[in-house]
């Protein structure tokens, strides 16, 4: 009996906070929470644990124009929205996710901006000198230079793509979003190189292709995004250089030998590798015995042959 006693009372108690809840005080202009529970082409229904339902007509959900109500916002979907009327009319109070978005979602990119918070953006549309998507429903310019680590020659080639981005620049009052993928592209690249680079060990001979030629020495292709130098005292042994153009060429194909890895840079040689050809091949010695000891003659060689 106490036991059940005890259920009744959790129930009760339970109840009460609900009712506290749903009678408590709500103004035009607060932002509140609630639990979408139906979604019609024109509106959402929201569940505010309020004495009233609210409800968000299509217009006051996003900004964005490809949002969709049937496709984009679910039964159970978390909302928060700002109270724009407390009667729409029809019982029910008349709620504005848009307007809540604006008032909040600002704080939440500069955040994003000061944390440098990797999100994604889908892309909607090409425009003059970038392209655009959205962000929790605020339009998000990304310039053409920070789609890509190379030049963007066809900006349509994005759209419909979901592509990572930082926020760069989060202006509030001039409803100004700009993100970009550059800085992320570069990083990925460069933690990539440094797990390739990690693999090479000094000692190790390969193929790689001449990238450009300085006056202190050339740069190799190792591929996979991976490049050495190999200084000019370390490419020839056959001449003393005054420009490496002078026995190579931007595409040439090279043997180098790896001689040192350091603070993610590599050091090549071809010089070593000359040097290495050049060393001479160590014969096997063999002892032969004295004139006086050699007593075979054309008997013993044939002795063993069956004929």
């Amino acid at each position: 009996m106490a036991e059940e006693n005890e259920v009744k009372t959790e129930t009760m108690d339970d109840f009460a906070k609900e009712l506290d809840h749903s009678m408590r005080e709500i103004h035009v202009g607060d932002i509140i929470d609630g639990t979408v529970t139906g979604v019609t082409d024109s509106e959402v229904m929201v569940d505010l644990q309020y004495y009233a339902p609210g409800v968000i007509r299509a217009q006051d959900y996003s900004a964005d124009p490809h949002f969709s109500l049937k496709t984009d916002v679910h039964p159970g979907d978390a909302v928060k929205a700002t109270v724009l009327r407390m009667d729409d009319g029809k019982g029910n109070l008349l709620l504005s996710r848009r307007e809540a978005i604006a008032d909040l979602v600002w704080d939440e990119f500069k955040k994003m901006m000061d944390e440098k918070t990797e999100t994604e953006l889908k892309v909607t549309e090409a425009v003059k000198a970038g392209v655009v998507g959205y962000l929790n429903g605020v339009r998000a310019f990304v310039p053409a230079s920070q789609l890509s680590l190379s030049y963007v020659e066809n900006l349509e080639d994005f759209v419909g793509k979901t592509i990572p981005v930082r926020v760069i620049t989060a202006d509030k009052e001039n409803d100004r979003l700009v993100v970009g993928s550059r800085d992320l592209l570069r990083e990925k690249r460069d933690a990539e190189r440094a797990e390739r680079i990690s693999n090479i060990k000094p000692g190790l001979v390969t193929e790689g292709t001449v990238q450009s030629l300085q006056s202190y020495g050339a740069f190799v292709s190792l591929g996979d995004g991976v490049d050495g130098l190999v200084h000019i005292s370390r490419i020839t042994n056959k001449k003393r250089l005054k420009h490496p153009k002078e026995v190579l060429s931007v595409g040439d194909k090279v043997k180098v030998k790896v001689i040192a890895v350091k603070d993610g840079k590599i050091s090549l040689s071809m010089k070593d590798l000359e040097e290495d050809e050049a060393k001479p091949v160590e014969e096997e010695k063999v002892t032969l015995p004295k004139s006086e000891e050699l007593t075979t003659n054309l008997g013993s060689l044939l002795k063993n042959i069956k004929l």
